[in-house]
């Protein structure tokens, strides 16, 4: 039986970072204002046109947006599409590869290429939708993207390769995009950027982070604004104290600091020391002592050896991290560190990274349990095996530790409430409500 297709309708699919899921949320905005029916991520095949929004940071990323790409030629050949166009970091990055390999996309797209993307579709772009957002997170949290692009030069990072320059936008248009939504029922924005420090310095030629929160934070209604992706290097340490003082901006912070070794460091072009980096990590817990610190690292990067590998375990055992990631390296193409030999394999990349986070199990099992007694206002996020699932102000979502709530008839998604921890897991806690 042939699925009936849509008149008009597309599906987007997005795949990578928070950042593809805002561009994702402002085409669907375009579209709708244009009277073209839009869907996300719909599993039915039944929508005459499918957008791809890509990313093509990492290998396993590149290779799991292709497939995506595949499964929806696949639909094309079997009449359930009628058109497929691609857009996003990988088509960046890779169209006129990707054209002749796969010749069956209708049309392919850059990073700051809507306006010729809606024109496929037959869409006006509004100019007076900047800002505007169908929001495909649930409605009590959101991302805002404060600037595009990234002006530093680590060199195993291909983002500016596919999406440029640093660009800040205007205080003003943040504001107006937090207002709405804030309107919509927003409760916690969350601040993306390739790298939030550099903020303002392209077009207030100076660091205006610390300004754009203190606006944000007095705006009415908004309960929680998270920081994500601080770079380390020459970290705007006036932040700290407006987080410190505003108690709607969570006491979290996200910098990601790759390595612990000055060799590696160096190799990487992070434009910081060891030394500098436990110095910063000083000061910050220093100024607010329940900070929760999350950070990255990358394993494997070329000519990392056992020593460097100590070295940042010793690192993360004597900061204790709250939250860490790790990520093994990924040579990509056109980045500073491509002319460097890929010399550690594959496999000895993983169990490095296995190292690493076994060296984090106890900490933050460690830091788990001495939640267990105490209340924290908790953010109820979603239900699942009968149980609601939130985070505290230390959890960002999908990357972070979960609490899991015992069922209570009173609790609402996307509300906040004061939970009693009752029990600690590696990375999660159970908890119930404090009546």
């Amino acid at each position: 039986m042939k699925t009936h297709i849509l008149n008009q309708s597309v599906n987007i699919i997005t795949l990578g970072c928070s950042k593809n899921l805002v561009d994702s949320e402002e085409i669907a905005a375009q579209l709708k204002a244009n009277n073209i029916p839009v869907a996300h991520e719909h599993n039915k095949h039944n929508h005459a046109t499918v957008i791809v929004n890509t990313c093509g940071f990492i290998d396993k990323a590149k290779e799991e947006s292709i497939q995506t790409i595949l499964q929806q030629v696949e639909l094309k050949k079997r009449g359930k599409i009628n058109k497929l166009f691609v857009t996003g970091c990988l088509s960046e990055r890779y169209r006129e590869s990707l054209s002749v390999e796969i010749p069956e996309v209708d049309a392919w797209f850059g990073t700051l290429e809507m306006q010729p993307l809606l024109a496929q579709l037959h869409a006006n772009y509004k100019k007076e939708l900047i800002g505007e957002r169908l929001l495909y997170t649930p409605n009590h949290y959101a991302y805002l993207k404060i600037s595009e692009g990234c002006n530093r030069t680590c060199a195993f990072c291909a983002i500016p390769l596919m999406r440029g320059k640093h660009k800040s936008k205007t205080i003003e248009d943040i504001v107006k995009e937090a207002q709405l939504l804030i309107a919509k029922g927003v409760k916690e924005i969350i601040l993306i950027a390739q790298e939030l420090t550099y903020y303002g310095l392209d077009i207030y030629k100076k660091r205006k982070l610390a300004d754009l929160l203190k606006i944000l934070s007095d705006l009415p209604n908004l309960e929680w604004i998270r920081l994500h992706y601080l770079y380390p290097s020459q970290f705007p340490v006036d932040i700290l104290d407006v987080i410190k003082e505003r108690p709607n901006i969570c006491k979290y912070l996200d910098i990601p600091l790759q390595h612990a070794s000055n060799r590696i460091l160096e190799k990487m072009h992070r434009q910081i020391t060891k030394e500098e980096m436990n110095r910063l990590i000083d000061h910050i817990r220093n100024t607010i002592p329940n900070i929760c610190l999350r950070t990255t690292f990358i394993v494997g990067f070329p000519s990392e050896t056992e020593k460097d590998l100590d070295e940042l375990g010793r690192f993360i055992e004597y900061h204790r991290f709250d939250r860490i990631g790790v990520f093994q390296y990924s040579h990509e193409e056109n980045t500073t560190a491509y002319q460097f030999t890929d010399d550690v394999t594959e496999s000895e990349k993983l169990q490095r990274s296995e190292t690493i986070m076994s060296l984090q199990e106890p900490i933050s099992y460690e830091k788990n349990l001495a939640k267990v007694g105490k209340t924290f206002k908790v953010l109820v996020d979603k239900k699942e095996a009968g149980k609601f699932i939130g985070r505290t102000e230390f959890d960002s979502i999908e990357v972070d530790n979960e609490v899991i709530i015992e069922p209570d008839s009173s609790i609402k998604l996307g509300s906040f409430y004061n939970i009693r921890i009752s029990k600690a897991y590696n990375y999660d806690l159970e908890g119930y409500l404090k009546k």
